[in-house]
């Protein structure tokens, strides 16, 4: 499986993909990725250049920036100057609300898939602000964005009223890192039993489509979410999963894209997570 696995990654991901691989399954060091990861920073201190590669805007975006942190998080090699910069950089594009949209116009310049559709005046969203907000507090970063940013988390977290996964899961790494803890414990306890409830969570291991499985939600056994699951359905799911390795090596993705080369891109992205998630749960086989 992961010698398979390897070799789809060599033969098809990015570079940032390729040496994150060495770093986490090869024992290469992580500066490679960082520095991979660098060449996506643009000079305002934010980062673009289709990082998240559904939308191919070279221009920052705050969704960029969550990846940005996450991958360098992910390694256990966070470069702090560069959330600085990054943070700088939200602090111009936040809005009135005290956030940063999802998406800011320049994406609409380029191509990109139909979920980047954006107007000319993008509301504060809780994704990606949340998300990036929970990793800035796990590293316990500080700057001048961060108050207001944290203030629109609180009050749109107290409005939440769906279920889906992408407004849910920024949602749950801020919880998870938020300095109020008591605050945040009471918070999380309203999460959880919305992804608890009916229908937000896909667990059939054979259903196909766009669908947010057990593990998506708990990709490690350290997850917040991973209580809301059985040992039983954990089990299944891990073998459901190692079971969609394709012939090629790599996992495949759930959802159409903007072209074959950025499939690749996903796919390398999308194996790299599987592979983290077999391994955290003790099942990756070499």
């Amino acid at each position: 499986m992961l010698a398979e696995a390897r070799d789809f990654i060599l033969r098809n991901a990015r570079l940032l993909e390729r040496r994150r691989f060495a770093a986490q399954f090869d024992g290469a060091p992580t500066g490679g990725v960082v520095r991979a990861l660098l060449a996506y920073r643009n000079d305002d201190g934010g980062f673009g250049q289709a990082l998240e590669p559904d939308k191919r805007d070279p221009a920052s975006q705050p969704v960029d920036v969550q990846f940005a942190l996450e991958t360098m998080d992910a390694v256990g090699a966070f470069d702090r100057a560069a959330a600085l910069a990054a943070c700088d950089w939200l602090a111009t594009v936040t809005t009135g609300e005290g956030g940063v949209p999802f998406a800011l116009p320049s994406v609409m310049d380029h191509p990109h898939a139909p979920w980047w559709e954006t107007g000319a005046n993008p509301p504060a969203n809780l994704n990606p602000t949340a998300a990036i907000l929970g990793v800035l507090f796990k590293h316990r970063v500080e700057h001048r964005w961060i108050g207001g940013a944290a203030a629109f988390c609180w009050e749109a977290i107290a409005r939440i009223g769906r279920t889906e996964f992408h407004e849910l899961m920024p949602v749950l790494g801020f919880l998870e890192h938020a300095p109020d803890r008591a605050r945040a414990a009471q918070s999380m306890a309203g999460v959880l039993e919305r992804i608890a409830a009916p229908g937000a969570v896909e667990f059939d291991p054979l259903a196909s489509g766009y669908v947010h499985m057990p593990l998506e939600w708990a990709p490690t056994p350290a997850s917040v979410c991973r209580k809301l699951f059985s040992d039983t359905q954990i089990v299944t799911h891990l073998a459901a999963l190692g079971a969609k390795q394709q012939a090629d090596g790599g996992w495949p993705i759930s959802w159409d894209t903007t072209g074959p080369g950025v499939t690749l891109e996903w796919r390398g992205i999308r194996t790299l997570e599987t592979l983290r998630t077999l391994k955290a749960y003790g099942v990756l086989a070499a």
